[in-house]
């Protein structure tokens, strides 16, 4: 199973959107967990979640943790944490963003923001949950073919 969720291969693309996606949910984690760039912080963004948000305190800590990004910088488990996000933004769109549109609200004009960066996580975490880590990641390392070998003869002797 472990073996599954680590396997990838060498793409430099994939790293790219990993690295991309990671550091973008980092930020978001960041404003969630330690209040940095302008967030509440991991007491007032559960308060939010759970009083104003009526969501659940376990669904309300899954999603702050979900955001953190590293698992995605570093490459390690990617697919777990792909899949994180994937389902915090299908949350996201189906709670909140749907009500908006498509379309952010860039003019100020809108009660709210519309869903078209959710659709492009959600396609960059599908992309990631299918094709793994990519090269330069925690992932890889563990699925490399010299690491196999190195295992294959450990069991052998």
């Amino acid at each position: 199973m472990i073996r599954k969720l680590v396997d990838t291969d060498n793409d430099i693309a994939t790293t790219i959107l990993r690295l991309v996606l990671g550091v973008i949910f980092f930020a978001h984690g960041a404003q969630k967990t330690l209040g940095w760039f302008g967030g509440y912080g991991f007491t007032g963004t559960m308060g939010f979640f759970t009083g104003a948000m009526r969501i659940p305190a376990l669904f309300a800590f899954l999603a702050i943790v979900a955001e953190g990004g590293l698992g995605l910088i570093f490459g390690l488990l990617t697919r777990v944490a792909a899949f994180g996000i994937f389902c915090d933004m299908a949350v996201a769109v189906a709670l909140i963003h749907h009500n908006f549109g498509l379309f952010m609200n860039w003019a100020g004009t809108q009660k709210g923001e519309g869903y078209e960066y959710h659709l492009l996580v959600l396609a960059i975490a599908a992309f990631l949950m299918i094709r793994g880590a990519g090269a330069a990641s925690v992932d890889r390392l563990l699925s490399s073919p010299a690491n196999n070998r190195i295992k294959t003869r450990l069991q052998a002797a």
